[in-house]
C-alpha cells in the first residue's frame, strides 16, 4: 500500500511539474489564418495585461485597425481617446536591453505621452523585414510571432483607407494556449 501511495504522489508530482512547464501562447484567429504568439517573461506587467484581456474576449469584436506595407499590422482599439486616456489600461513602459523591434515582434501601443505610457489595449506586429529599431525604447516589445509572419504579410497588403484601416475588417479573436517547451518547437515557423 505504501508504494502504491509513493508511485502515486510521485506521478503527482511529475503532472505538476509538466503543468508548470507549460508557457502561454496568444493566438490570434483572423479570416486570413492564425497567428501565434510567444509571451515574454522579461515584460511581465505587459504579458500579463495581453493573458487578462484576451482570456476576457476583449478584443473579440475588434480588427486589425491599422495596416501599413514594410511597418506594422495594429489591432485592438481603434485609436480614440478613451483607449489612450484611461488609467485602467495604461501600463508603464517594459523596456528591455536586447527586445527589439525585429520582424514579428509584437509591441504595445500608445500616443505620445511623455511617460511613454501603453495602452493595453491595442498592439502592433512589426511587419518590416529589416525591424523597425527606431521605435526601440520608446515603445514595449512584449512578444514575438512564432507563427503566422505569413499571414501578416497578407493582412498588410489588404486594400486599405485614407486612415490605413483595411476596408474590409480583419476580425481579431485572441486566446491563450499553454504548451510546452516541445510542442512550441514544433509550432515555430523560425
Amino acid at each position: 500500500m505504501k508504494k502504491i501511495a509513493m508511485l502515486a504522489l510521485a506521478c503527482f508530482m511529475s503532472y505538476a511539474a509538466f503543468g508548470q512547464n507549460k508557457n502561454p501562447i496568444g493566438l490570434i484567429e483572423t479570416p486570413k489564418g492564425n497567428i501565434y504568439i510567444k509571451l515574454f517573461d522579461e515584460t511581465p506587467k505587459h504579458k500579463n495585461s495581453f493573458i487578462e484581456l484576451a482570456k476576457a474576449g476583449y478584443w473579440d469584436s475588434l480588427t486589425f485597425n491599422r495596416v501599413i506595407p514594410n511597418f506594422v499590422a495594429q489591432g485592438g482599439c481603434p485609436d480614440t481617446e478613451a483607449g489612450f486616456k484611461d488609467p485602467e489600461y495604461l501600463l508603464e513602459p517594459e523596456f528591455v536591453k536586447g527586445i527589439t523591434h525585429i520582424y514579428g515582434a509584437v509591441g504595445a501601443g500608445r500616443d505620445d505621452n511623455p511617460g511613454k505610457l501603453s495602452a493595453r489595449c491595442q498592439f502592433y506586429i512589426v511587419q518590416n523585414k529589416d525591424g523597425l529599431h527606431r521605435l526601440d525604447n520608446d515603445y514595449t516589445v512584449f512578444g514575438q510571432v512564432i507563427k503566422g509572419m505569413d499571414i501578416i504579410d497578407q493582412i498588410v497588403y489588404q486594400k486599405r483607407d485614407s486612415k490605413d484601416e483595411p476596408v474590409i475588417p480583419i476580425t481579431l479573436k485572441i486566446s491563450i494556449l499553454y504548451l510546452s517547451k516541445a510542442e512550441q518547437e514544433k509550432l515555430t515557423d523560425f
